[in-house]
């Protein structure tokens, strides 16, 4: 081993990620941008809404594909073969796990639930062979000690998993197109479309760089595959900041400033002009997607923050004219009322005339007629009063004049005021009580009698 090192000029790695044993170009940034992006990302959506499924899942992607980013960044820079079998079976066992998480998180947001535990079954069935062979010789033979590629050999395990990466691409596909064409939610159908294109496209970049690594034996074009996660990360954040789908604001902002960050930083580990010209572009185009869509997403917050501060305006000028017209609605009843009282008092006062006899004795029948036009009018001005108070009333400070009277015969002062209306109408209107005793009530003898009153008035 010692030997081979020396021939083939194997630098001794630090912190198992640098080395100069990494030849390809952009390695550490398609690495490192996508492993902390990502694991940021799904670390802010957790902490926020721990009780969410949405937000518990999307930490799963995020930290299951930062232990592959971070296992394939060691098998590029390690000079060890003991590293290099171990990380590699690391890849070959947690590549399948995110293509399965993504299916997962796609139903979950569609459907605004979890899986039932057999649904769960049919996901995560096809995980199991990958689990059990693993750690044998189906998933790789051994290190090639014969080149100085630093490489496994792959067992058939490998192909496995490929095909059922390939099976859970097509899977989410077929979902997305069967819960949009279910859908009668144009918000819903927004939803399902974003979520789709962020999940698909992730996924597909992922799998055709490790397709073609894998059948061309060229693992320096697998790493352009990597560039799906920070898009995948962008379209997740638009995600959040358009339909709130974590009910995190800030998030997308945050996420677009650690992509920064992270950029700039895996610029250090760039060796040449040319790569860095690279990377500039491809963060250039990154950042240009995703700050317009969140400048998009500012702009529709800003111009409804404006509208609602615009019917405010309209609300507070429309609640002075309501007070305006209240207060000449007020001064309207005190006026009518006013008015109503001065004739209503002439009649109370000429009927007391007529029963203490000033125009001459009456008739028995002409003095109970007399006595009913009295009360009635009697009645009318305490209703007259009640309007006087109408600014009470509104307040729920009614005033009620409790007194000790007799039921029945509030009732028969009632049906006597009444009948004559009712007569008038063609009606019959009679009255049974039993004769003998009182019944006696506390309570607001004129307010009892109006509900009376309108309860015959309405029967007729």
């Amino acid at each position: 081993m010692e030997n081979l090192a020396l021939i083939c000029e194997w630098s001794p790695s630090r912190f198992l990620i640098i080395s100069d044993n990494v030849f390809g170009q952009l390695v550490y940034y398609s690495h490192l941008l996508p492993l902390v992006l990502s694991l940021l990302l799904g670390l802010f959506v957790f902490i926020h809404n721990r009780r969410d499924l949405s937000a518990k899942i999307l930490f799963l992607i995020t930290t299951t594909t930062s232990v592959w980013l971070f296992s394939d960044m060691v098998l590029w820079a390690t000079e060890k073969p003991e590293f290099t079998m171990f990380f590699w079976s690391l890849t070959i066992l947690f590549e399948p796990f995110i293509y399965a998480l993504c299916l997962y998180l796609a139903y979950v947001i569609f459907d605004e639930k979890d899986l039932s535990l057999s649904k769960k079954i049919s996901v995560f069935i096809f995980l199991l062979p990958t689990i059990i062979l693993t750690p044998t010789r189906l998933a790789l033979l051994g290190f090639d000690f014969t080149n100085c590629d630093r490489e496994a050999v792959q067992g058939i395990l490998i192909y496995y998993g490929l095909a059922i990466e390939m099976l859970y691409v097509l899977w989410v596909v077929l979902l997305s197109f069967s819960r949009y064409y279910w859908s009668t939610n144009p918000e819903n159908k927004r939803r399902i479309v974003f979520t789709s294109i962020g999940i698909i496209l992730f996924l597909f970049s992922f799998a055709l760089g490790n397709i073609v690594g894998s059948l061309l034996e060229d693992w320096t074009i697998g790493q352009y595959g990597l560039f799906g996660v920070p898009i995948f990360a962008a379209f997740l954040s638009y995600l959040i900041v358009r339909f709130k789908l974590f009910n995190i604001k800030l998030i997308g902002t945050q996420a677009l400033v650690v992509a920064l960050w992270v950029a700039l930083c895996a610029v250090l580990f760039v060796r040449t002009i040319e790569n860095v010209r690279v990377i500039v572009a491809l963060t250039l185009i990154l950042f240009l997607i995703v700050g317009i869509l969140l400048v998009r997403s500012v702009k529709r917050e800003v111009e409804q923050r404006e509208k609602i501060e615009k019917l405010a305006k309209e609300l507070a000028g429309a609640n002075v004219k309501l007070r305006e017209l209240d207060q000449m609605k007020s001064e309207f009843l005190s006026l009518a009322t006013h008015q109503i009282r001065a004739p209503l008092t002439a009649i109370k006062g000429y009927s007391s005339m007529l029963l203490e006899g000033d125009y001459g004795e009456l008739p028995i029948r002409s003095r109970e007629s007399v006595k009913t036009i009295m009360a009635s009018c009697q009645h009318l001005i305490d209703i007259v009063e009640d309007f006087l108070n109408i600014s009470r009333i509104e307040q729920g400070r009614m005033v009620y004049n409790k007194e000790i009277f007799d039921m029945k015969e509030l009732t028969k002062e009632a049906v006597d005021e009444m009948r004559p209306n009712v007569e008038k109408a063609g009606l019959k209107l009679e009255l049974n009580i039993e004769e003998g005793g009182s019944l006696q009530t506390n309570g607001d003898k004129n307010k009892l009698k109006q509900v009376l009153q309108d309860l015959i008035d309405n029967a007729v």
